[in-house]
């Protein structure tokens, strides 16, 4: 609906009419026979009596100020504040229609005029569904920071009239297109809003456009590195979960995995390494095939991991959560000690749960039971996932039942 409606109006106005026909949904006194349409009719109206509202106050303006008015659309090529109340401005680029509307607004969330931290958080708000709390979450940052970042380039996108389009050249964008594709699919994977367990319909929606921007951009590596990503994560599905209970990757039953999916990602993985132009995609989707092919926990080839996220920190620039990862790589490797080394020189995860979470199963595997007491209550004290949680609370059971 919010792709739809700012091909019409523009994502400000549209985001705003969308919102107003949720609000006003609140009052159904019982579901209309279809939904859908009845709030798409109802943000249709709001968007266009605010176009209306705006153009009689620019008319306004202009009986007033015509002299300050004039100056402003000669330095800005502003549409003539006293035209047609009627008109609705038209945001839409036909040249090239796609048909996808949601990869048409995803693309215009991460247009190069906007930055990477801003593209990210616009695309997971407009496109993944995601509320501010859960983006603020997965950058690790304060709502607040995140809500003024996504006013921020909403504003920018209406002040430069930037248009809903699929652009000729998409390489500018592909980064920064791959990052929030990514992002969604973590959220689904496991959600760090008050959502129980996974969200499965955000990690669908992200494969669905992870598989539209590889047939936009065939024999793009990455593309396809983090569409076997995915792929391995979500063949995994099954068995992630005992009701609401978490279940580890060690515990869960293999048996279960779908094959299907791991043979498809292994060859979405193959052809991309064939092609010698290697990326941080490529090497997580080395990763996860590590995990995906051991037949038992056992048989999993940690010294392999461990390798392949020291290759994974030097490509990100020693991003804190991949240095996170290959702590937890290295320990199973080489012991508690060499992963609780590692640990103790990351800087930035003071408020990231699965850091202490993790310090805490090190150093209950080092038999330090107090620090980990300590580890986990940090954690279960910063974790928002229900099922983590639970999860944290049955392990703190269990160590005081040791204790």
């Amino acid at each position: 609906m919010l792709a739809l409606l700012t091909h019409r109006f523009g994502l400000d106005v549209a985001d705003d009419a969308v919102q107003d026909a949720l609000v006003e949904a609140l009052n159904w006194a019982e579901v209309p026979d279809n939904p859908a349409a009845w709030l798409y009719t109802v943000a249709r109206n709001r968007a266009v009596d605010r176009v209306r509202r705006d153009a009689a106050a620019a008319r306004r303006l202009a009986r007033s100020a015509p002299d300050l008015v004039a100056a402003a659309q000669q330095s800005n090529g502003d549409r003539d504040p006293g035209g047609n109340d009627e008109e609705v401005p038209d945001m839409i680029d036909d040249a090239h229609y796609s048909g996808d509307e949601h990869l048409r607004l995803l693309l215009l969330c991460c247009h190069p005029a906007l930055g990477r931290d801003t593209q990210v958080a616009l695309t997971l708000r407009l496109v993944g569904g995601l509320t501010t709390a859960e983006i603020a979450a997965a950058f690790l940052l304060p709502e607040q920071t995140l809500a003024q970042r996504i006013v921020r380039a909403k504003r920018k996108i209406r002040d430069a009239g930037i248009l809903l389009s699929i652009p000729e050249d998409l390489t500018l964008r592909v980064d920064a297109l791959l990052t929030v594709l990514y992002l969604i699919f973590n959220e689904g994977y496991l959600s760090r809003g008050s959502t129980a367990g996974a969200r499965i319909d955000l990690v669908e929606e992200a494969i669905r456009l992870t598989i539209t921007a590889r047939e936009l951009l065939p024999g793009n590596p990455e593309v396809e590195g983090l569409l076997a990503l995915e792929l391995y994560a979500r063949a995994r599905h099954d068995t992630r979960f005992r009701g609401d209970e978490l279940v580890l990757l060690e515990d869960q039953d293999r048996t279960r995995w779908d094959g299907e999916l791991i043979e498809q990602a292994n060859g979405l993985l193959r052809g991309a390494l064939a092609r010698v132009r290697p990326g941080p995609f490529q090497t997580q989707a080395v990763i996860a095939r590590h995990h995906a092919t051991a037949r038992t926990a056992a048989d999993t080839d940690w010294p392999a991991i461990a390798s392949a996220y020291a290759v994974l920190l030097a490509m990100t620039g020693g991003s804190p959560v991949v240095a996170l990862n290959r702590a937890v790589a290295v320990s199973m490797a080489d012991g508690p000690d060499a992963g609780l080394r590692l640990l103790s020189g990351i800087t930035g995860l003071e408020n990231y749960h699965l850091y202490w979470a993790t310090r805490a199963e090190l150093s209950l595997r080092a038999g330090d039971a107090d620090a980990a007491a300590d580890a986990f209550a940090r954690a279960r004290e910063l974790a928002t996932n229900a099922a983590e949680q639970q999860h944290l609370d049955r392990r703190i059971a269990q160590l005081r039942g040791q204790l």
